[in-house]
């Protein structure tokens, strides 16, 4: 990764335009040409995967398939699988800044199934499918099966299928939903061949121009994914694919009941039986995304927390050994060394604190978390920074630094402000920006809601809540000239260009 660069953290569903979702699109490459111009050299971005209920990119119905809410209408419709009529007059939301995921559900099946359609009776359209499909043999069947039977259950959970054969993967049974469910098995694929042609034809441009994507892999799979239909000897489950115990967090200081994930627990013992080969795998799947990963939760591999999957609660759960230096040395071994960056935040203790040491993946550090009050022993401050690491105002799942500076007491905000140098008048965005690319770390990421200035209302998750998450989206106009200076000034300044 090299010394001293910069990049900004913005998810694609954040960018702009008037399709009710940021997508591969225009956007997306005025996106990189932004970047560039400020001398950045990361694109930060969240999973890719697929989103369910709740619509975190954290919740995935397969640990590869992309998520086809990303696939831009506009590029269809230059290739021919779309034409301007289908799109005319269509309601994509009526709020530039939010996402309506209930209504894009709506909307945009029919459009894709309008292209897939028109895709599939055109004979080098077939060509190209038939090599996707060799290239991702795979997984690609596996996940198109599962997604059109689960529609065919009224896109009830795995575990509720009302054919427990089904959920069984009973190969009679299979045999004959492949054969009814043909129309809607291809309709999977070729989306899929959608979103990948798209997204490698965005990424290859950013490649071209410097840009770098770094990109998250959350570290557990949902409960309703393909991976526990297929492969369910990986997880802590039984016969009908429920889990026996699953994934959270305890309670702590911002959560009396911890947080209740929900995720299946793998089965690290079967995990280990095979050489770590379905980890192997999936780093491997995971690099032709993104240039540099991101795990999440990467404390869960020196120990984890194990909530019995009767409670409801995170708060009655026990600590289990992960796999540890193990499981990364496997990788290592079958892959070489990895561009990794390790999501170490939460409970650190010194377990999860050697095998950060002992990987030699850069951890993270947040300057929110520092900046909290004059606290000698807070190792989030800059000034105990070391050069291996990654620095960030806050993630996506903390307060945007307004937000977060408003929820500061009086004594708190002028410590802040001494502490950042910040001038009357500038705002504390700035200040904690120039802080942030000022740092000794190789690398500072921007969220851009804060370089945009944004209020406390454009947070991207708020831990432990659904329904009003993953739906902020920036507008074309609140990137000002101004602000791209600044950006690229700060960038030159702390010779991170």
């Amino acid at each position: 990764m090299g010394k001293r660069k910069s990049g900004v953290l913005m998810h694609i569903t954040s960018l702009a335009g008037d399709r009710g979702i940021g997508s591969f699109g225009q956007a997306a490459y005025d996106f990189v040409d932004f970047l560039v111009e400020t001398k950045q050299t990361y694109w930060q971005i969240l999973p890719l995967t697929t989103t369910s209920y709740g619509d975190s990119p954290y919740q995935s119905f397969s640990a590869i398939a992309g998520n086809t809410n990303l696939i831009d209408l506009d590029i269809l419709l230059d290739q021919g699988w779309l034409e301007e009529e289908d799109l005319a007059g269509l309601d994509f939301g009526d709020n530039p800044n939010k996402v309506d995921y209930g209504l894009l559900f709506e909307v945009r099946r029919p459009l894709l199934e309008k292209a897939v359609k028109a895709f599939l009776v055109d004979k080098n359209a077939q060509e190209a499918l038939a090599k996707f499909e060799k290239d991702n043999q795979s997984w690609l069947a596996d996940y198109a099966e599962f997604m059109a039977i689960k529609e065919h259950f009224g896109l009830k959970a795995l575990q509720e299928w009302d054919d427990k054969k089904a959920v069984q993967r009973d190969k009679e049974t299979l045999a004959k939903l492949r054969k009814n469910l043909a129309d809607t098995i291809a309709y999977h694929k070729v989306t899929q061949y959608f979103f990948f042609e798209q997204w490698q034809a965005l990424k290859s441009y950013a490649n071209r121009a410097g840009i770098e994507i770094i990109g998250d892999m959350p570290i557990y799979v949902s409960a309703d994914s393909v991976e526990m239909w297929t492969q369910p000897q990986l997880f802590k489950a039984d016969d009908n694919r429920k889990p026996l115990y699953v994934a959270g967090v305890p309670a702590d200081e911002f959560s009396d009941e911890g947080q209740y994930w929900g995720n299946p627990i793998y089965d690290w013992e079967a995990h280990k039986k095979t050489g770590y080969a379905w980890w192997i795998y999936r780093m491997e799947e995971t690099l032709k995304l993104y240039d540099v990963i991101r795990i999440d939760h990467f404390k869960g591999f020196s120990d984890f927390w194990q909530v019995d999957a009767s409670h409801d609660t995170a708060k009655y759960g026990t600590w289990q050994p992960g796999p540890g230096y193990e499981l990364f040395a496997a990788i290592k071994e079958a892959l070489g060394d990895l561009p990794i960056i390790a999501e170490n935040l939460g409970y650190i203790d010194e377990k999860a604190e050697k095998l950060l040491a002992d990987t030699a993946f850069p951890g993270m550090k947040i300057l929110e978390f520092g900046l909290q009050g004059p606290n000698e022993s807070n190792f989030d401050l800059p000034h105990f920074y070391t050069s291996h690491s990654v620095a960030y105002t806050g993630t996506h799942d903390n307060e945007v630094v307004r937000g977060w500076y408003q929820g500061l007491s009086e004594e708190t905000r002028a410590y802040t402000d001494r502490y950042t140098h910040r001038a009357p008048g500038e705002p504390v965005t700035q200040a904690l920006l120039r802080t942030l690319y000022a740092t000794v770390s190789d690398i500072a990421i921007a969220t851009m809601q804060d370089i945009l200035d944004l209020p406390a209302s454009s947070r991207m998750n708020t831990p432990n809540t659904v329904g009003t998450n993953w739906r902020w989206r920036m507008t074309a106009d609140q990137l000002t000239d101004d602000k791209k200076e600044f950006l690229k000034t700060i960038t030159e300044t702390y010779h991170r260009g």
